[in-house]
């Protein structure tokens, strides 16, 4: 699987068309959702399993995973006008995925993987807890997910809450684009760490 192939991909799929800073809807960098997507696929934890994104605003993690030939896809996101575009990206690029109306809290399906941008909770504090305790106790496999730096700590206890371990860690590049009005400067670096998290089901008949 070449990568430039894969951030070329997911470079041509359509963001948000009116980003909420409420909602903290802002894309994943192509190479970082690469970085996280290859990772899942070297694993043997994307191809042919079934991957949930939590929180999928318009599909770019999603359908990166279908592109890599994942077993079947399920995007669940809040909003309905993101959900919009993640289903036109879906047809122009000839993939299927399912696509969930949903609260995170809510959706209740296990799944083998999940991979996820969930909020860092920039405007809303704790906005991304809901999002790692459900990832958590969905996957049967492994978390494939971003998060600010910051919350290293908080994202470690999670895990051992949730009976999960730490397979991997590490920054990746990650520039926040001008998005909202409130935003002074063109792009804004932005310390941001991938994770990989293996479930205690994992391997589990």
């Amino acid at each position: 699987m070449r990568r430039p192939d894969l951030v070329r991909f997911l470079s041509t799929l359509s963001g948000f068309r009116r980003p909420s800073a409420a909602w903290e809807q802002v894309a994943t960098p192509p190479d970082a959702a690469a970085d996280l997507l290859l990772a899942a696929y070297a694993r043997g934890d994307l191809v042919g399993c079934d991957v949930l994104d939590l929180g999928s605003g318009t599909g770019r993690l999603a359908l990166g995973a279908a592109w890599l030939g994942a077993a079947r896809v399920v995007g669940v996101e809040g909003e309905a006008e993101a959900l919009e575009v993640a289903r036109a990206n879906a047809e122009r690029a000839g993939l299927e995925c399912q696509w969930v109306l949903s609260p995170v809290l809510t959706y209740d399906v296990p799944t083998d993987t999940v991979v996820m941008n969930p909020p860092f909770g920039a405007q809303r504090r704790h906005a991304d807890r809901p999002f790692w305790d459900r990832a958590l106790t969905l996957a049967r496999r492994a978390v494939y997910a971003f998060s600010l730096a910051e919350s290293r700590t908080f994202i470690v206890r999670r895990a051992v809450a949730h009976g999960a371990r730490i397979d991997d860690t590490r920054p990746v590049p990650w520039e926040l684009p001008a998005t909202f009005p409130y935003h002074r400067k063109a792009r804004v670096p932005l310390s941001v760490d991938r994770w990989i998290l293996r479930a205690q089901r994992d391997n589990v008949p």
